[in-house]
């Protein structure tokens, strides 16, 4: 992409600072409570996400959680489906997908995922709705904060701080049941009896919980998340973003409902500032895109309500693109969005393809490393080996085991095992074959097991067959 394509985003700072103090104290931002189209949008984006983070792990399937990464056993079930750490390298693919799948959104619609389904918004939300609930609109929460101490003041700090904490720490304990049996988890905090690292983690996510969203909010957003820093590298002239339309609404001053702006020399914007007021980071958008912006469109209500009330079309800061408010046209169809979305369709479909043709089945061969070969009294000469069969799957099956590459060979002992679900089941064998059919003090052959109970499963693993050396 050619530099002019780039979007710049502004990083504004009042004309007369010159320098500005890095560990300068956070001026806390009282938002406004807006209510519009795009606020009810997050019925069907955040709150799904938050149902089904608390839901799941309530889940059972067959005689355990739905989903459980239990990390002692080092298995990681997903409903009807066991992963062990052999299968990292799909995690490494699931997050490079989900990467390009951020890029993908990103290029088209903005920062649409951090207005409506990143935790980080979905919480914030969340805890902003409760500290309404408990100190009032904005004005009464910032003349709480301004009063000096009292029993009103201590109660309702109380009564916040407590639907916060109560929040955090269900959330917390959501988390650590993705690793812990619920239902045995929070009886076990109830008596007491759960381990150290249980509560250790329980407690850690909870605080996490309660300052990211309670205490550091948009903060988060600004200066801790990298996403804030790197879109404007994704974003071009036909991005989707929300923005003030600069034509339309300057230039901004305060009138009557029924007089006529033009005649007044004015936009359409008449300085409300409820635009500013509604926003959780504390921006004014109409100064252009800025990298605080999370595109939440709480903005973009705020402003459709004032234009209702004036009488004016809606729209004066809504989602667009660079390109339109220029008097163009998006361009949807781009080399970049196009190859995006190729390159994400790819690599979803060989990983779609990877899992469900996944053989949750691994053989690995150790050699008896005490003695190299036994002769045995009719001539012949043995091996002994160390085979380690992991049934991934949830289902107990039993395998028949085989020898390829090596004529003549036989297994001294039953050739058939059976296997639990998740066993790593280890089992010594001893091959057997005739000493003058070798002329190399070393042979390579393949173990092979098969699945005997319908299923079409089946691995191999290399070793050797070692002889006494020729003189």
């Amino acid at each position: 992409m050619s530099e002019v394509d780039l979007i710049p985003v502004e990083e504004l700072a009042p004309a007369e600072v010159a320098e500005l103090d890095l560990y300068q104290k956070r001026e806390k931002i009282y938002t406004r409570k807006i209510e519009g189209f795009f606020q009810r949008i997050r019925l069907f984006t955040g709150w799904p996400l938050l149902i089904a983070y608390f839901l799941v792990p309530w889940l059972s399937w067959g005689d355990r959680p739905a989903v459980l990464f239990d990390l002692p056993a080092r298995q990681f079930h997903i409903f009807f489906m066991t992963f062990w750490p052999q299968d990292f390298p799909l995690l490494a693919w699931l997050m490079i997908i989900a990467a390009f799948a951020l890029f993908t959104v990103t290029t088209i619609a903005g920062r649409i995922w951090c207005g409506y389904t990143c935790p980080q918004t979905v919480w914030t939300s969340i805890f902003m709705w409760m500290e309404q609930k408990a100190e009032g609109s904005m004005n009464q929460r910032r003349k709480l904060d301004e009063e000096p101490f009292s029993i009103t003041k201590l109660s309702r700090k109380l009564a916040k701080h407590g639907m916060w904490m109560g929040f955090a720490f269900f959330t917390g304990l959501t988390f650590i049941s993705y690793f812990y049996p619920i239902r045995e988890l929070i009886v076990d905090l109830i008596t007491l009896q759960a381990g150290m690292m249980a509560t250790a983690w329980t407690v850690f996510f909870t605080l996490a919980t309660y300052i990211n969203a309670g205490w550091l909010r948009e903060q988060v957003c600004m200066y801790m998340c990298p996403y804030a820093r790197f879109q404007s590298v994704m974003f071009d002239h036909d991005t989707l973003i929300v923005s003030y339309d600069e034509r339309r609404g300057e230039t901004r001053g305060a009138r009557k409902r029924d007089a006529d702006p033009a005649s007044l020399g004015l936009g359409d914007c008449i300085s409300c500032q409820l635009c500013v007021q509604v926003c959780p980071t504390g921006i004014d958008i109409r100064d252009g895109l800025q990298y605080e912006c999370i595109g939440c469109a709480l903005c973009v209500d705020a402003c459709d309500s004032v234009m209702d009330k004036m009488g004016y079309e809606p729209g004066l800061i809504r989602y667009t693109s660079e390109r339109e408010l220029e008097g163009g046209k998006t361009h949807w169809l781009r080399p970049r969005v196009i190859g995006y979305c190729l390159a994400v369709v790819v690599m979803c479909s060989v990983f779609s393809w990877h899992v469900l043709t996944r053989v949750p089945l691994e053989l690995t061969i150790i050699r008896d490393r005490d003695q190299l070969y036994v002769e045995s009294p009719d001539g012949g000469l043995e091996n002994v080996y160390l085979l380690q069969i992991v049934n991934m799957d949830q289902q107990p099956h039993r395998y028949q085991i085989r020898i390829e590459g090596l004529e003549n060979a036989r297994i001294i002992g039953n050739p058939q095992v059976t296997v639990d679900a998740s066993e790593v089941r280890t089992l010594p064998l001893r091959v057997a074959a005739d000493r003058a059919q070798f002329s190399r003090p070393s042979t390579e052959f393949n173990f092979v097991i098969t699945a005997l109970d319908g299923a079409k499963w089946e691995a191999t693993s290399e070793t050797r067959f070692l002889t006494p050396v020729s003189n």
